[in-house]
């Protein structure tokens, strides 16, 4: 049963997508706005498929702690899931990924048509300087900013590197952090095709003040404020770590 629902998911996603993906980067010739709409929309069909298909829901704590102001959401990664739930419940947003991810069809047209701000991983310092000056615009544009410090999707029970791209753009425009905890992991799996039945439990956290102290500083909290939520929602996951 779970295969069956599994390609039915499937079967609806890839049928929706292509409408999105030529009608995002069409939307974003008229501004981020129109764009981000666009996107939110598909984003929220999928994770509602998803719903119907397979039973993932989910529920979430700490809607009192976003802040009014464009902020910069750092999210723990463990599946597409917590993607798509950012990109159609948070406000516009852009999302700092790899370069390699624009060349996908469809989704990569729609990461443009929401200005992603893309880089290359290997270049080192020129990667941060461009996530600092592409992601200042953006927070004075109105937009927040998303990315998942770790870079990479991370298998439930484990923790990744924290990158300083975020906690650097934090540092040095003053702008809050938003820390996000869940465990997607669970029912849609990294890279996996099954999607599993249950409940995604999405833990907001307090902002993290920025202004004035040092990037090392920011990205200690915001990886001490996840990884100790993630124990609390799966501490068996977590005995051995």
């Amino acid at each position: 049963m779970t295969e069956l629902r599994s390609v039915l998911f499937l079967f609806f996603a890839v049928l929706v997508t292509p409408f999105f993906g030529i009608a995002v980067p069409l939307g974003g010739l008229f501004g981020y706005r129109p764009a981000s709409f666009l996107a939110a929309v598909w984003a929220r069909s999928i994770i509602e498929i998803a719903k119907i298909c397979c039973g993932i829901k989910w529920e979430v704590r700490g809607w009192e702690n976003l802040p009014s102001e464009p902020s910069i959401l750092m999210a723990k990664h463990q599946s597409a899931w917590e993607t798509l739930f950012m990109e159609c419940t948070f406000p516009p947003q852009c999302w700092i990924v790899k370069k390699q991810l624009l060349w996908l069809p469809f989704v990569g047209w729609g990461l443009m048509g929401i200005r992603a701000i893309a880089i290359d991983r290997s270049s080192g310092h020129s990667a941060v300087e461009q996530i600092v000056e592409q992601g200042k615009k953006r927070l004075g544009q109105g937009m927040w900013v998303s990315i998942f410090p770790e870079g990479t999707r991370i298998p439930v029970g484990k923790r990744g590197r924290y990158g300083m791209g975020g906690a650097i753009l934090a540092a040095r425009t003053g702008a809050p952090v938003v820390p996000i905890a869940h465990n997607a992991g669970e029912y849609w799996g990294r890279y996996a095709f099954k999607k599993h039945a249950g409940t995604v439990t999405v833990l907001i956290g307090p902002p993290i003040a920025t202004a004035g102290r040092t990037a090392q500083d920011v990205n200690r909290d915001v990886e001490e404020w996840i990884e100790a939520r993630m124990r609390e929602l799966n501490p068996e996951r977590y005995a051995q770590a």
